[in-house]
């Protein structure tokens, strides 16, 4: 039996605050919402409870599920459903202190992964390229109170607006009580239809049903292919050329190529942070996630949702954000991170200026290295390009050559 596992955060939802009627008052969370207001993020309270409350769930499923498929494991003890306000302010559950829904999953969503029969799968990865075969491992956690007689387990994969792709089934059989139980393959050549896209796998055992999402990316030859801009990993002298006379310029950084102060002494990280920064320390990741707007030109060939979820691993795992702090308020990031509740701090993954007389896009992603075994920077790029070579890349705000220069180490 694995002790206390999961202890993924999430942001603080103050409006919590309105159910201390009694002698408790939740004066960390007037802090925290002070903080988050001196820092003109206010009116983001709620998106980033729910950007990072689907990140928290994501990390609840991923280990849980792992658990779960470990061959006679006896069992969990989760930590926790609902959040501990002490110990730094531990906001670990996917329910308030008061044992209430946040909004942002629901009991049946959570039973899908957790219950007392759970299907699960074994993927080698979650990103594919068009032509790929995915090959995915079914099985079963059974811990009902008996066995499942005379089952048929079914399959399918769809769209995110519910057209199936592919479907199929597995061979009949009982299932005993236990986990590691296989109950068959699934084997899917993906086909060529030039298009990025979501998938979603579902399975089916009995009444118990469980998904898991997967993206597609087309085959890119030529990412640069016709276009105008400019992709630099440094402000050098063609850099700055570059943008005086006008260019289109892509600023790409990556781990490690950002000052600490302007955002590179910020653990990122894909995972939410373990119990809080506060009790740990410091301890990394300090981040909860992304927060976006998926109908943006710029991610129109990065299918995503307003959150985090897998095709997003990658980026943050080679990225460093850039703290906006010391510019105007104005400037709003295409994709920002979460920052934890103790520092509040305005970080952007990626964000857009003019500089002189051109057009800057600067991404705290490494968009430049090994791309060829990274399909998803690979597609991010291509959805980057394209945008900056369209009239809908049109910066608002400016920012001088130095200011940008002083944000790159």
């Amino acid at each position: 039996i694995s002790h206390e596992i999961g202890q993924w955060c999430v942001y603080p939802n103050f409006k919590e605050i309105k159910k201390y009627t009694g002698v408790l008052k939740p004066k960390n969370f007037e802090i925290f919402k002070e903080s988050l207001e001196a820092n003109h993020m206010g009116d983001l309270a709620d998106n980033f409870l729910m950007a990072s409350g689907k990140l928290q769930a994501l990390c609840y499923k991923a280990e849980i599920e792992a658990a779960l498929r470990t061959k006679g494991f006896g069992g969990f003890q989760l930590l926790d459903l609902h959040d501990f306000p002490g110990q730094g302010t531990a906001l670990v559950g996917v329910l308030d202190p008061f044992w209430e829904e946040k909004g942002y999953i629901t009991s049946s969503e959570f039973s899908r992964f957790c219950n007392s029969v759970v299907p699960l799968v074994r993927l080698e990865k979650r990103i594919f390229k068009e032509g790929e075969t995915l090959i995915a491992d079914v099985e079963v956690a059974n811990f009902n109170a008996e066995e499942l007689k005379s089952v048929v387990p079914k399959w399918k994969l769809s769209t995110i607006d519910g057209k199936i792709e592919s479907s199929g089934s597995l061979p009949k059989t009982d299932i005993s009580i236990g986990n590691g139980i296989d109950l068959g393959k699934i084997n899917y050549e993906i086909p060529n239809t030039g298009v990025p896209r979501k998938l979603i796998l579902e399975v089916s055992v009995s009444d118990y049903t469980n998904s898991w999402d997967i993206w597609v990316y087309p085959e890119i030859e030529n990412i640069l292919i016709n276009s105008d801009i400019l992709i630099t990993e440094t402000i050098d002298s063609k850099t700055i050329a570059a943008l005086e006379n006008g260019k289109n310029v892509l600023l790409s950084l990556g781990k490690g190529k950002v000052k600490d102060g302007k955002g590179g002494e910020v653990g990122v990280g894909f995972s939410s942070i373990f119990w809080n920064t506060a009790w740990t320390k410091g301890q990394k990741p300090h981040t909860l996630g992304i927060l976006c707007d998926p109908k943006h030109e710029a991610l129109k060939l990065f299918p995503t949702e307003y959150h985090s979820n897998w095709q997003w691993w990658d980026a943050m795992s080679h990225a460093d954000v850039i703290k906006l702090n010391e510019f105007p308020v104005q400037i709003k990031p295409i994709v920002r991170v979460i920052d934890d509740w103790f520092k509040n701090r305005r970080l952007a993954l990626l964000f857009e200026v003019k500089v002189g007389k051109g057009k800057l896009l600067v991404s705290g992603i490494d968009l430049h290295t090994n791309l060829d075994s990274r399909y998803e920077a690979k597609q991010l790029l291509k959805s980057l390009n394209n945008y900056m070579n369209s009239e809908a890349f049109d910066p608002e705000f400016a920012l001088t050559i130095s200011e940008i220069n002083n944000i790159v180490k």
